[in-house]
């Protein structure tokens, strides 16, 4: 077992340590935000024949060379229709948007670019006065234009977007299948902790590290399970990390340090989970741990909430979106332009939350004012984090740095 890693190495061993979920085919309907096992193909051209991509008039482009031309209506077209008749010299047909081009007719003119012809005493004659002219092919969507019969469309990895979702209907794909969503559970440590619906105890701590780390896990599509408080007896444990086991992946918050009450380490060895760091080189965090079985990943996090929520960011969301099929695993950075200094001890990373303002020059990053592990209102105020190296000895105001960002600033109050 490794002790004291760097936060990258970490994350590359929880990776070695991962691996895909099995798959299984889902209605469309509940299929968004999964994973495709497998490539698409299209089943039709799109559009199936060309298209008129405007409302007005088919014609030939030679009949509107020069203008005004006043052309005879022979038919209307609307869409879903097929058109009934060929265009000779001099005609034209009425069409909406998405309607058949009829034989003959190589372009459109918009209704706008017409004008009416005084009524006539044959009720089967119709004609439009044509004020502009338009080469071929004007305004006209061709057959295939967007699909082609036998074409990939979308490959698997995908991400099913909203955008995804619309293809895969046209592509009448009603069954798709994607990555099983892994079976997460979250187990709480600590005989000072107070339940949600425990009744209150001024003696106790709430146990806000399960449900901020239940919000993390729902975020990115994964709805896990709450498995209580264990107290810290090592019967407790036993009992309640083997009820853990039988998931996918086990986080277990607290108990993970070196105290004489800390029994979470001795407990997995006994059940045979093979530990395979303890430690990794990071503040907040540092006693997270990472281990596995033949058929679930355990995660030790630290009690502090702060270092749970970092170390569920850094370790837990990217091996959980590697089960689930993703190609990206990892939170987006930006650059960003310190607003005031920030004090550092060489030796560990330190993730700094930041609040962010964008600027005509940039990002302008503002730590928190309280940056300890234990003040979880800083989580709730912060926009991402701020990654100072281990070998820095503090940064400076104006000084650039890496900002680790959260999935709110994907939003803006402003178009």
């Amino acid at each position: 077992m490794t002790e004291h890693l760097d936060w990258q190495s970490a994350q590359q061993i929880i990776l070695q340590h991962t691996s895909r979920s099995d798959t299984e085919t889902l209605p469309l309907e509940q299929s968004l935000h999964r994973i495709l096992v497998e490539d698409i193909v299209a089943n039709r051209d799109h559009p199936p024949c060309d298209i008129s991509a405007m409302d007005g008039y088919a014609v030939r482009a030679t009949d509107i060379a020069a203008t005004p031309a006043t052309l005879s209506i022979i038919e209307d077209i609307e869409a879903g229709k097929r058109p009934r008749h060929t265009l000779a010299a001099g005609q034209c047909a009425r069409i909406m948007t998405g309607a058949a081009i009829p034989e003959g007719a190589d372009t459109i003119i918009r209704v706008e670019d017409t004008e009416s012809t005084p009524a006539t005493t044959d009720a089967t004659t119709r004609q439009v006065r044509i004020l502009v002219s338009a080469p071929s092919g004007t305004d006209i969507r061709l057959r295939g234009e967007h699909l082609r019969t036998g074409n990939t469309v979308l490959t698997a990895g995908t991400a099913i977007t909203p955008g995804v979702f619309g293809m895969l209907a046209m592509l009448k794909q009603a069954q798709v299948r994607v990555f099983q969503q892994p079976r997460v559970a979250i187990l709480s440590t600590g005989d000072e902790l107070e339940g949600l619906h425990d009744p209150f105890d001024p003696d106790k701590t709430p146990d806000a590290n399960s449900h901020s780390l239940l919000a993390q896990l729902q975020e990115i599509g994964i709805h896990a399970t709450l498995l209580g408080i264990a107290r810290d007896t090592p019967q407790t444990l036993d009992t309640a990390i083997r009820q853990g086991l039988g998931y996918d992946v086990l986080l277990i918050s607290g108990g993970t340090s070196v105290g004489v009450h800390d029994y979470v380490r001795p407990v997995l060895e006994t059940l045979g989970v093979n530990m395979l760091f303890w430690r990794v080189a990071i503040r907040p965090g540092h006693p997270v741990a990472f281990g596995a079985t033949k058929s679930t990943q355990v995660f030790c996090l630290p009690g502090n909430p702060v270092s749970s929520m970092v170390c569920c960011e850094l370790f837990v969301l990217p091996a959980l979106r590697a089960r689930m099929g993703h190609q990206t695993l990892f939170r987006r950075t930006l650059a960003a332009t310190l607003s005031q200094r920030i004090k550092h001890k060489p030796g560990r990373t330190d993730f700094q939350r930041v609040t962010l303002q964008q600027h005509a020059d940039g990002w302008l990053a503002t730590p928190i004012v309280d940056q300890g592990s234990g003040s979880l209102l800083s989580m709730a105020q912060a926009d991402g984090l701020a990654i100072v190296p281990t070998e820095s000895k503090g940064l400076e105001a104006g000084d650039k740095v890496t900002v680790q960002c959260f999935h709110h600033l994907l939003w803006t109050a402003q178009a």
